[in-house]
């Protein structure tokens, strides 16, 4: 089994917990079923892009630590699952179920090396 990592997308001025009631009741009924499934090994979601830090490596090793994200984007991955599942074709139906559910867009990416290799 492969892990797989599917992320929610805000926009940058996302506020957590924001979200009207019907979708955060979507969100915990997909949670629990995650968990009925036995795929659902982490999830979390993330502060706002304003709290983030970006530790940046300079030239002759040097260490720059700005405020703000590591990129400059317009939207930001506002929180996460890790997911064990079988295929690919799984993750992708997690994350269609993840993007209905948070009306948001959504990324799914396995962890590790291709082939599934995390060492």
């Amino acid at each position: 089994m492969t892990q797989y990592m599917v992320a929610i997308h805000h926009p940058d001025d996302f506020e957590p917990f924001s979200e009207p009631e019907t979708t955060r009741r979507d969100i915990s009924a997909l949670n629990e079923e995650m968990i009925a499934a036995g795929v659902r090994v982490f999830v979390g979601g993330l502060q706002p892009v304003s709290t983030a830090k970006a530790v940046r490596l300079r030239p002759q090793g040097a260490l720059l630590v700005t405020d703000g994200p590591y990129l400059e984007t317009k939207e930001h991955i506002g929180g996460f699952w890790v997911l064990e599942v079988a295929t690919p074709e799984e993750a992708l139906e997690w994350g269609r179920k993840a993007a209905i559910a948070c009306r948001a867009p959504v990324e799914v990416r396995p962890f590790g090396a291709p082939g599934g290799d995390r060492n």
